[in-house]
Formats: C-alpha cells, structure tokens, sequence
C-alpha cells in the first residue's frame, strides 16, 4: 500500500500525537508499504523534503501562526499531489488542513481515515474562541467527508461531542507504544546523574509545562506528599521554557517550582529521547497524569511507564482513566483534586508490590505492528490492496 500521513505537526516537534504519527508510520514501513509524511515546516531549519527511518518526510513552508495552528499557503497544492499519488490517506486531527485533504481523497476515489487524538479547548478569550470554532467547523467537515474515525477509547468517543456525531463511522484502537531496552548502566547512570535516592519516593510527570496539564495540581498535592515523605521528590521530562502560548502560565507556576527546586524536590530534565525515558521510568515509583481537559484524550506516557511496572495516578478525565482501570495499574483521582491525587500517591507509596502487570502481555497489545496491523485491516474493508 502506499499511504499518505497528514498532520500539522510532526517530529522532532514532541507531542502525543507526534509520538503516535511516528511509531505508527514506522511500523507500517516495516510491514512492506510506502508511507509518504505530509506536515508543515514549522522551524525553517528544519528541511523540506527527507527520509527519516524509512518514512519521506515532505514538509509545506509556512507563511505564519494563528494561535497554536501554522497557515501554510501551499499546503492544498501539494497534498492535491500527494494524495492522487497514493492509495489510501490517514489523517491526524485536531488539524485545519484535514477537510481540504479528505477532500481531494473523495475526488481521487481515495479512502481517507482520520484518527482523532483530542477535542480541541483553547484558553478563554475572544480570539482563541474564534479558533476553536473555526477549527471545530474543519474538523467536523473532515469528519463528514472521511470513511472511517480512529479514536483511543470508546470511553473517550461517549464523552466527545465531536465524535458522537459519527458513530457508524467510527472504530477504537488502542495506540502504539513502544520504547528501547535501558540497560543496567544507563539506568543506573540516570538514577546518579539526578540524585535519586533509593528509600525516597519520586514522582514522574512527563509533559509539556501546559495549562491542560494540570501541573499546578501536582504542586498543590506535594505539601500533604511532603509532611509523609520529607524526602519525596519530582522529574519533570518534557518542554518547560518557551512553551508556545504558554509563557503566562509558566510565569504564574515558576515561582512555587523554583521553591521545590531549590529543596531538591523538583527536576527539570528538559526534552529527553527515547533512550533517555527508557531509564527515566525505573527511576520512578508513580507517574501523575491530573490532566484537567479533553485536549487529553488516552496519556501514552501512562502505558510507557507501566511497561516498566510502575503505577500511575490519572485524573478521572474520560479517555485518560482507561489506562489505569483497564490495567488495573495505579489510581484515578477526581479532575483538578489536589487531595485525590495526594492521596492516590501515598496508597501506591505504601504499598508498591501491589500495583504490578504483566509486562509482556502490555508490551505486545501496543506494540506498532499490532495496531499497524488493526489499521491494514480496516484499510483493505475500504477497497485498498
């Protein structure tokens, strides 16, 4: 097959979806197809045609931004190109592009499938709701116009506005996760590297510094954490200065991080590569996730950490409390609770040895090539060969 992947962004931009664009495209390569990336060219450094791991990558120039989305004047003129010249188009929303591509899809006589990660919520303001709006009329225009919808979790699908309006087109996979092997000395070295200690508990949240993310209720949880555990510490994994759009919110959180920093209670470990989060997880005794919104929709890092046994504490947004209930592999806290989430860490703390799975079973029902596999599937239903 030849299959065309479209997003706005792709890597080394470092998101969910970027993740799940990549390991995917990946797998498909391996599995014998030809997979051609369309994105955008969000750093002009970064160049506009390349091969990365098998997959070619094209990237459209862009003019300028609106918001969190990029305006790329071209963008119709090549995916009109690119999507004549392939069999089937895979599309990743939330994306302003997707109606044009799926689109050109229909006219071709080209199957396109959208996978949707997240609804889409914006800050508050006047500007920021003309962009959702917009975006919501794209995507659903998308929605109209495409053969098939991939989302995570059927939790999610019931719960989205979006996606309830396109309930017979749409089917749930699980969504890839894999990490290299850490060895013994990388993890060991990471572990000497950070300081960490091992009676006292850490904390891992990898994330970007965004308001979605719900990294203030981490830091409202940490004085009940500390009066248990004096000694307890965070790493933080992930962009944490010149967040896009999210500079006031870091400026209104530095001032009490820099406090548990200065007490060594938090690390900043910046953006870290794969290598560097495959011995990131064992140094840790739980992973937070208090997401506050839909913009999350599953929590990939949850299903990485518990390939390394380690429990995890999820906000009961829907989509994002699957990974724990399904694996029964952590605790769920109420959205934005501070003392649930306080409370969750200290029962995993107490009693680590009771949140264990099995980590071959995990390993395989996410692995890429089995969700390759699932899409192939639902590709060749469409006509494709």
């Amino acid at each position: 097959m030849k299959i065309l992947t479209v997003l706005t962004y792709y890597r080394p931009h470092t998101s969910g979806l970027t993740i799940y664009a990549e390991r995917l495209a990946k797998a498909f390569v391996k599995r014998g197809h030809e997979v051609t990336v369309m994105t955008t060219q969000y750093d002009a450094d970064l160049p506009l045609e390349e091969m990365v791991d098998g997959v070619r990558v094209v990237r459209v120039p862009v003019a300028f931004r609106v918001s969190k989305g990029v305006i790329a004047p071209t963008f119709g003129l090549v995916a009109t190109k690119l999507v004549f010249e392939h069999d089937v188009v895979q599309l990743h929303l939330p994306q302003f592009d997707a109606p044009g591509v799926a689109f050109r899809a229909r006219l071709f006589g080209k199957p396109s499938v959208l996978t949707y990660h997240c609804d889409l919520n914006l800050p508050t303001g006047f500007f920021n709701k003309i962009v959702n709006s917009v975006v919501h009329f794209q995507n659903n225009m998308a929605g109209i116009l495409a053969n098939r919808i991939v989302t995570y979790t059927q939790d999610y699908a019931d719960h989205s506005p979006y996606l309830s309006r396109y309930k017979k087109k749409l089917r749930t996979f699980l969504p890839p996760v894999e990490l290299p092997e850490a060895g013994e000395d990388a993890i060991s070295d990471f572990a000497k590297k950070y300081k960490i200690a091992e009676n006292n508990p850490v904390i891992g949240m990898a994330t970007r510094l965004a308001a979605e993310k719900g990294v203030e209720v981490l830091l409202d949880a940490m004085p009940a954490i500390l009066e248990k555990h004096p000694k307890a510490q965070v790493l933080f994994a992930g962009q944490y200065k010149e967040v896009f759009s999210e500079e006031a919110y870091a400026e209104q959180l530095m001032a009490r991080i820099k406090e548990y920093e200065k007490s060594g209670h938090w690390t900043f470990l910046g953006i870290l590569n794969p290598e560097e989060m495959a011995a990131f997880y064992p140094a840790l005794d739980a992973l937070v996730v208090p997401s506050l919104n839909a913009t999350e929709a599953f929590g990939l890092v949850q299903i990485e950490a518990m390939l390394n046994n380690i429990p995890c504490v999820a906000s009961a947004l829907p989509g994002v409390r699957q990974p724990v209930l399904m694996h029964e592999m952590g605790e769920v806290a109420a959205i934005g609770s501070a003392n649930e989430l306080a409370e969750g860490l200290l029962k995993i703390f107490a009693d680590k040895e009771k949140y264990r799975c099995d980590t071959v079973a995990l390993a395989k029902t996410y692995d890429p090539d089995s969700v390759a596999v699932v899409y192939e599937k639902m590709f060749k239903e469409l006509g494709v060969r």
